[in-house]
């Protein structure tokens, strides 16, 4: 049985990848921490205090011949709406790499799960 295609629609255009509903699981459960990381980072910037570094996001991902990456680091977004993120994906054949908007990465994953669900 084929994988089902999450596809990410990125600022020009889309790509589509096999992936599996477990590893999409595991990426929205990495990208919540993440949004917990830039409301922490986002509510001590309101509140005129310094906020304390937080830990980069670095999702990765292997199943049959497709490799991705999901990096993000939290520190340098002012609020999670404006955050973006770097996507690396590649095979044998091809290597793609570039940035997301995360709002859209996590309306996709949603609809990839909604479909496989």
């Amino acid at each position: 049985m084929a994988l089902p295609q999450l596809t990410l629609n990125l600022t020009q255009g889309s790509v589509s990848f096999n992936f599996t509903p477990d590893a999409a699981k595991d990426l929205q459960t990495a990208i919540a921490q993440l949004m917990e990381s830039l409301k922490v980072t986002t509510q001590a910037k309101g509140s005129g205090s310094k906020p304390s570094p937080q830990k980069p996001t670095e999702y990765q991902f292997s199943g049959g011949s497709v490799f991705l990456e999901v990096f993000c680091n939290p520190n340098i977004w002012p609020t999670p709406f404006a955050a973006k993120v770097l996507i690396t994906l590649r095979d044998e054949h091809i290597r793609l790499t570039t940035e997301a908007e995360l709002t859209r990465l996590i309306e996709d994953l949603s609809q990839y799960l909604e479909q496989v669900g």
